[in-house]
C-alpha cells in the first residue's frame, strides 16, 4: 500500500511531462520539501548533497526538490512548475525512496550524508551491487 501511496504522491507533484516511474528498479530517489527556499534547513540540506556528486551517482540517487509550486530534479538549475505543494505539519521534510518505490526514511530534519550512504549501504539491493561490483 505504501509504494501505491508514494507514487501517486509523486505523480501529484510532478508535472504531467515527468514520468516518475522511470525511476521504478533503476534508481533511489530523494525528496526534498520546503515552503522556503531560504530556510537554513533547505539550504544546508542541498549543499551537503551536491558535495557528494560521486556518492550519490554510486548509489543510483537522484535528488527532487520541492517548493511551493516548483520542482527540479538533480540540482540541474532549472526549475518546472508542479502542482501546489504545502506541507502542512513542517516547513522542511526529505524522504527516500528505494529502487522497489518504498519509502525508507522520512524526516523533517536535516539528514546527514553520512546517515543517508549508511542507510542505502545497508539495503539489500545496494550489499548486492557492492558484492557484484567486487
Amino acid at each position: 500500500m505504501k509504494k501505491i501511496t508514494i507514487l501517486f504522491l509523486l505523480f501529484s507533484m510532478v508535472s504531467f511531462g515527468q514520468n516518475i516511474k522511470k525511476h521504478l528498479w533503476k534508481n533511489r530517489v530523494l525528496l526534498v520539501f520546503t515552503n522556503d527556499v531560504q530556510s537554513d534547513f533547505y539550504k544546508n540540506q542541498v549543499l551537503m548533497l551536491q558535495e557528494h556528486p560521486k556518492e550519490l551517482l554510486e548509489r543510483k540517487l537522484v535528488v527532487y526538490r520541492f517548493t511551493k509550486n516548483s520542482y527540479q530534479y538533480n540540482f540541474s538549475g532549472n526549475w518546472k512548475k508542479s502542482t501546489k505543494f504545502k506541507n502542512e505539519k513542517s516547513d522542511f521534510k526529505i524522504m527516500l525512496i528505494g529502487l522497489d518505490g518504498g519509502i525508507k526514511l522520512e524526516q523533517t530534519q536535516l539528514l546527514s550524508t553520512e546517515k543517508l550512504f549508511t542507510i542505502i549501504d545497508g539495503m539489500p539491493m545496494r550489499k548486492r551491487e557492492l558484492k557484484n561490483k567486487n
